[in-house]
């Protein structure tokens, strides 16, 4: 039977809305300030405790015993993992990946509903409200945007004539995300990957000057770069710094040979124009990760880019053999062309659904492992054999789901772990990161007080799960501490074994690595325990398959003793870090620690 839905509470709801958006600016800014002035206090009196302490000559060495505290915490951590069942996580899936909840879209009714069900097992389970004016809820400003696909233009201006592309057969584009119409002709410059990487003795800037023009480049980076610092540069946001800061007006974007074999033109096209886009709005009023300078931008396919190449000193083919090789090839294309549109804008909120479990240390418990899992998916779409529902069951019911439970894992512990933990059901993860970049700015509690991120997004459960990938687990001292987790679990540790989906950028925790938080996001690899069951074509398939469509639904198998394996394995890599009397650090000369430790 499906549960009843909840209905968010009707003080909420009323923050809802484009009237409401500038309440919810103010109401946040005030609660940032407040946050800060109690944890200044709260540090004041860690201080004179600590003081008063110390001056006791009676006073043991050992840190800030807990009267009571449990002699074996192992057990306690063992009494945890007993309450993970298939049962509880398995309703939450049939819930969440429901068709009453039409692909839970941010900003979305069915979004809303999906929020109030995670507000209300939290309650259930016993976590204490971690949103704003103590509710379950930290309502996350947006800006939406939506193109108006009849005014969208690509026009190639050559030989003195122009030739207008065709939408969705020749290039795709998204909306501007604060203007209502845009308009630009400017030369073109291929730039490669339009990557600047010094670090990695790479540039494809030598020799070629883009100030005032539009760049064309590839997605991605060169398959040379270790896969973690691939998927830095391959960020939209590190090529948009980039371009901005030599004076590029415009991008067009092309698709390697990489990309063409991942997704086929007609799955890259086919929702082009139908979902809105969404940019979060800052305590200055500004939409977030916006880039002025670059007054447009298109997608184009292979046919139109061998046409954009064909005044140039160099073919479409030789840069796509110079993207393959990781070698520059920059040059300007003797073309010039129009990009235009008009876009449609709309005021939203979305919420960030969280809990907080206090840790029973006196002064660790000031510090906190941060769970997270984002709750949103992709809403409708263009229907796939009469169904237009994009579910999410995958991506990402069964994080949420099991985000739910590990919560209750912990709560059930006859003792928490020394420090506390947020739980934080995220939204606007598909529409670029959205709730995490809000929280991770604007925390509800002190920022310098978040540790450890540990992400759940789509843990691929498809076969019996031999191994773990763990991005992020490199580049801090969470990498021993992953190891002993999944070891417990029967899990070995594998490295990606597919660098090219640059997975590592793409999820949740990458918002909280850049603010310097030491992150990991763990997901199964292509080894299966079955000598009979090779895993990596039925990763690799759901990708091309099943990877945002209809179809990632509850028809999809679920092998139940890896999901729970799995679900305990990320448990006790939180466990072990709300224990521990260090702070995770970032390895010494580390990439990522070097870039953005606070």
């Amino acid at each position: 039977m499906t549960p009843p839905r909840p209905t968010l509470p009707e003080a909420y709801s009323k923050s809802f809305g484009s009237d409401g958006i500038w309440l919810v600016m103010i109401r946040r800014l005030v609660d940032y300030v407040v946050n800060k002035l109690k944890n200044i206090i709260l540090y004041l009196l860690v201080g004179l405790l600590v003081v008063a302490g110390c001056s006791k000559d009676q006073q043991p060495e050992t840190a800030n015993p807990v009267a009571g505290r449990s002699e074996t915490p192992a057990a306690g951590l063992d009494q945890g993992l007993s309450v993970i069942d298939r049962e509880r996580i398995e309703a939450h899936l049939r819930y969440l990946a429901d068709d009453a909840l039409r692909g839970r879209m941010t900003g979305s009714p069915e979004y809303d509903e999906a929020a109030a069900y995670v507000a209300k097992h939290f309650e259930e389970i016993g976590l204490l409200p971690g949103g704003e004016d103590g509710s379950w809820f930290q309502a996350v400003p947006m800006l939406a945007r939506k193109i108006d696909t009849e005014s969208a233009s690509v026009v190639f201006h050559q030989d003195g004539q122009e030739k207008s592309q065709r939408w969705k057969e020749d290039f795709v584009m998204g909306g501007d995300v604060v203007r209502d119409e845009t308009s630009i002709t400017a030369e073109v410059v291929f730039v490669g990957f339009g990557i600047h990487a010094p670090d990695m003795n790479y540039t494809d800037y030598d020799g070629v000057d883009v100030a005032g023009k539009i760049i064309a480049m590839f997605g991605g980076a060169p398959d040379t770069f270790p896969h973690n610092e691939r998927a830095f540069y391959s960020s939209g946001i590190t090529k948009a710094e980039e371009a901005v800061a030599r004076g590029a007006v415009g991008v067009i974007g092309l698709r390697s040979r990489t990309d063409q074999s991942r997704y086929s033109w007609e799955r890259i096209s086919e929702n082009a124009g139908v979902r809105q886009g969404m940019s979060w709005i800052n305590l200055s009023g500004d939409a977030a990760n916006y880039f002025p300078e670059l007054q447009g931008s298109a997608t184009i396919n292979v046919p139109p880019a061998e046409e954009l190449f064909s005044r140039a000193p160099i073919s479409f083919e030789d840069a796509l053999d110079a993207a393959d090789a990781g070698r520059p090839l920059s040059t300007p294309l003797g073309t010039e062309v129009t990009l235009a549109r008009k876009t449609e804008h709309e005021s939203i909120t979305s919420p960030n659904i969280i809990g907080i479990l206090r840790g029973s240390d006196p002064e660790l418990s000031a510090e906190y492992v941060v769970f997270t899992a984002h709750l949103d998916h992709v809403g409708t779409g263009v229907p796939k054999n009469g169904d237009d529902i994009y579910n999410g069951m995958y991506d990402n019911a069964m994080g949420s789901a099991i985000l739910i439970e590990t919560a209750r894992a912990f709560a059930s512990m006859p003792e928490p772990p020394k420090r506390s933990i947020i739980f934080i059901a995220l939204t606007g993860e598909e529409r670029g990161l959205v709730g995490s970049d809000y929280y991770a700015h604007y925390p509800t509690v002190s920022s310098d007080s978040i540790i450890a991120n540990v992400n759940l997004d789509m843990p691929l459960l498809l076969y019996p799960v031999a191994d773990i990938i763990a991005f992020g687990a490199e580049h801090s001292s969470l990498q021993n501490v992953i190891d002993e987790a999944i070891s417990a679990e029967d899990f070995d540790l594998s490295p990606d074994p597919m660098p090219e989906e640059v997975i590592f950028i793409r999820s949740d925790q990458y918002s909280f690595v850049k603010q310097g938080v030491p992150s990991v996001f763990l997901v199964p690899g292509f080894t299966s325990s079955d000598p009979n069951i090779d895993g990596e074509p039925i990763w690799r398939g759901f990708l091309q398959t099943y990877y945002h469509q209809p179809s990632d639904d509850m028809t999809r198998p679920i092998d139940w003793p890896s999901a729970l394996r799995f679900a305990r394995a990320n448990v006790r890599i939180g466990y072990a870090v709300a224990e521990d009397s260090v702070r995770p650090t970032w390895n010494e000369g580390d990439f990522f620690g070097d870039k953005f430790s606070r």
